[in-house]
């Protein structure tokens, strides 16, 4: 645990530096950096990928759970009508955004593996040519012709290595760990906790407030699902925002705005849709 809390902190201590342009900020931050363990290392490039299913999970189970209840109050829906939809649909959502989750980043993996043993194919059976390709991407971004070729012929000692670096160079493609099936649970398993987890808050209102204040009205519930949504929002933005260089209010308040555009649209066809079939009965 003592690892995982200095690899954050140094990482905040690395974006200060860049914000601040401290140099000296930034030379401590590598120096700490250089004398940390693989082992820490390892678990902050974890940390760091695993923040996307928490952060597009949460959001989209947010979204989509008071999209839901914002329709059902424009069509005029009763309160039970709304937990039912509600919770079923978020659910159903979940699990299916968890499974699509690992299945898409299982495939992505092997997709990817696939590609390094060709790279390794090639490598063992026409050397010379890869060699010949990795200088002339290196020329390319730069480099003069004796740099490139010194630099590429060394790393190609290193055969295993220097796959890695073509994979990346040639392909733009990232080699999954060994472990990347279990990398890819994880994901799915964190998609449905985060999906579920911040889907059911709009929905927590109505729950709550009708065991406590039994005399409250169905607006009273929609308004309580709208004030909890807002703040998960501007929460879920400034997290987001800590990964980026955008300030944490205005990542907050791009993400509240947007979230709200949403259910404004989902409460607008609702409405519509209840004044078309209240005309119709008519």
């Amino acid at each position: 645990m003592a690892s995982e809390d200095t690899s954050l902190l140094n990482a905040e201590a690395a974006r200060k530096a860049y914000e601040g342009e401290d140099t000296a900020a930034s030379r401590q931050y590598h120096d700490t950096r250089h004398e940390q363990t693989q082992e820490s290392e390892d678990w902050h490039q974890s940390e760091g990928g695993l923040l996307k299913p928490v952060i597009f999970g949460g959001l989209d189970g947010i979204l989509t759970s008071f999209a839901i209840v914002a329709g059902a109050a424009g069509g005029g829906l009763s309160p039970n009508v709304v937990l039912i939809l509600g919770f079923s649909n978020i659910f159903a959502d979940a699990l299916s955004m968890g499974v699509g989750e690992f299945l898409s980043s299982k495939a992505n993996n092997e997709w990817i593996l696939s590609e390094r043993k060709r790279e390794e194919w090639e490598m063992n059976n026409y050397p010379e040519g890869e060699i010949r390709e990795m200088i002339d991407i290196y020329k390319s971004r730069g480099m003069n012709e004796e740099d490139a070729r010194l630099v590429i012929t060394t790393m190609a000692k290193y055969k295993e290595f220097f796959v890695d670096v073509m994979m990346q160079q040639e392909l733009d493609l990232q080699v999954p760990d060994e472990d990347h099936v279990a990398e890819s649970i994880k994901e799915g398993i964190i998609m449905f906790i985060a999906f579920a987890t911040f889907g059911a808050m709009p929905l927590l209102g109505y729950v709550i407030i009708p065991a406590t204040m039994p005399l409250s009205g169905a607006d009273s519930l929609f308004n309580a699902a709208c004030f909890v949504t807002a703040i998960v929002l501007f929460l879920l933005g400034s997290l987001k925002s800590k990964f980026s260089n955008s300030s944490w209010w205005g990542g907050g308040l791009e993400t509240l705005i947007l979230g709200g555009a949403c259910a404004t649209v989902a409460y607008t066809i609702g409405n519509a849709v209840n004044a078309l079939v209240d005309h119709d009965d008519e």
